[in-house]
């Protein structure tokens, strides 16, 4: 039985929750400096980590990603991604295309964007090479209002039974172009590179002012070591590898440092990773760490899947429920006859 008291209380508290739908939309117009989608399978996502890995398996490469992120609270983040790449003598470069959405509040906030991206190859030494790309895409960000609740459509006895009051934007969605670059440098066994996006400004906003998306800079790092390898033609069962690396990336104050490794037993995959900040995550917090990363996957000749989970290590541990992520890759026959063996030997998730 909902008393006086208990009604006073629930229209109080959704007049608050009014003025705070309110004041996140007009954060989200004037200052919020957001962040893009992470992903934590980085190399089973090759062109979203830098534009230059397209072409990098030299022979058409399909990958899929799909990401949800805080499964356990509502309106939790779902991204997900489709690529294509493949290294063409002709243009002596690989080219990409990259296929990106990103669903947040259960579809209240989407993202998609499309990019085309080309790598030039440059053979450096017999041993060292390089590729030096860029990418160019379409960004649209929309707003459905329809999905959004307000403090006046609240009944203190029956719940949103109410119309809202609110006006909502004018424009509900912004499409513009957007560029990004890179580079990578690789020899048999070790390998580096170097991304940014949005370089190009671009704004984003719903109500009266928009802000500029900031540039998200990215450094990665990492080697590919064989521990036991019986044939130098193809895997076989049973050989081992591991392959540690180190990814940087920084999106206007946000700085992330990302460590791990990858051990290999042939069709096997593991990996352990840990993302964190130079500052606390929270005021709870006496350390930066952010998350920890525990994946797995298999390859089966041409097919690739793979499956990691975060689990948040800030003080909403107990509530996000962490961040689920499946990868798919397939690896298809060159049209051409040619030496069908990756140029770029690096971690397949």
């Amino acid at each position: 039985m909902i008393t006086f008291a208990s009604q006073n209380i629930l229209y109080k508290m959704s007049k608050l929750f009014s003025k705070l739908i309110t004041a996140v939309l007009l954060l989200a117009s004037v200052g919020l400096q957001a962040q893009d989608a992470h992903f934590s399978q980085f190399y089973a996502n090759p062109l979203y980590l830098n534009p230059a890995m397209a072409g990098t398996n030299i022979c058409p490469r399909l990958a899929v990603s799909f990401r949800d992120q805080w499964p356990s609270m509502k309106g939790e983040y779902v991204s997900y991604t489709f690529s294509y790449d493949q290294h063409f003598d002709k243009l002596n470069g690989g080219i990409g295309v990259l296929l990106f959405g990103d669903q947040a509040g259960q579809g209240t906030m989407n993202t998609y964007n499309a990019n085309l991206m080309y790598s030039f190859k440059l053979k450096v030494t017999k041993k060292f090479n390089m590729r030096f790309a860029l990418s160019a895409g379409y960004y649209q960000t929309s707003l459905d209002w329809n999905k959004l609740t307000f403090g006046d459509m609240i009944d203190p006895k029956y719940g949103f039974v109410y119309p809202t009051s609110e006006v909502p934007p004018k424009d509900l969605g912004r499409g513009q172009f957007d560029f990004a670059a890179g580079m990578i440098g690789y020899l048999e066994n070790f390998y580096f590179g170097f991304a940014a996006h949005h370089i190009v400004p671009m704004y984003v906003g719903f109500i009266s002012e928009t802000y500029k998306v900031p540039i998200k800079m990215t450094a990665h790092i990492g080697g590919y070591f064989d521990l036991v390898r019986r044939s130098n033609k193809e895997l076989t069962f049973g050989d081992i590898s591991i392959s540690p690396n180190f990814i940087y990336q920084q999106m206007s104050t946000f700085h992330y440092f990302n460590e791990g490794f990858y051990l290999n037993f042939y069709p096997f995959t593991v990996g352990l990773w840990l993302r964190h900040s130079l500052k606390r995550v929270d005021e709870d917090s006496s350390t930066g760490i952010d998350a920890v990363i525990f994946s797995t996957g298999l390859q089966h000749e041409q097919f690739r899947i793979g499956y990691s989970y975060d689990i948040t290590a800030s003080r909403m541990s107990g509530h996000t429920g962490g961040a689920h992520e499946i990868s798919l890759q397939l690896l298809l026959n060159c049209p051409e006859k040619k030496k069908q063996v990756r140029e770029l030997r690096c971690p397949h998730y």
